[in-house]
């Protein structure tokens, strides 16, 4: 499928799901961006042992983080819709419910969830 098709497919999916969510939690979301990529790329020079076939990642500091020092950076979540679409076996119907767990999930994690918080809450 064209990367064109995918992204809207998985922005119309994003937008939904973040229309759903309770009015508090949309407001803590607008500090955090949302983005949508092919493949993860780690930025150069930098060394990191995350899977080639990631299908989302949370990058920043954490509503429950201590804030020590002003961030130059807001938070972000990243979807990876190549690694989303082949990890749904090429069907729309799975790959919008991929990517509306995993923007869910890395929610989790921006509100300060770590990995089993996440999975308990059906989002692994």
């Amino acid at each position: 499928m064209k990367p064109q098709h995918l992204k809207n497919m998985a922005e119309a999916v994003i937008r939904r799901t973040l229309e759903s969510l309770p009015n508090d939690l949309k407001a803590a979301l607008i500090h955090c961006r949302i983005e949508t990529e092919d493949r993860y790329h780690a930025d150069s020079g930098e060394e990191t042992e995350l899977d080639h076939d990631l299908l989302g990642i949370f990058e920043g500091t954490s509503l429950l983080d201590p804030i020590s020092q002003p961030c130059l950076e807001m938070p972000c979540i990243r979807l990876f819709l190549g690694n989303l679409w082949e990890h749904s076996g090429k069907n729309r119907t799975q790959f919008r419910e991929e990517v509306r767990v995993t923007l869910l999930h890395e929610i989790g994690h921006y509100l300060g969830m770590d990995e089993q918080q996440v999975a308990q809450l059906g989002l692994a």
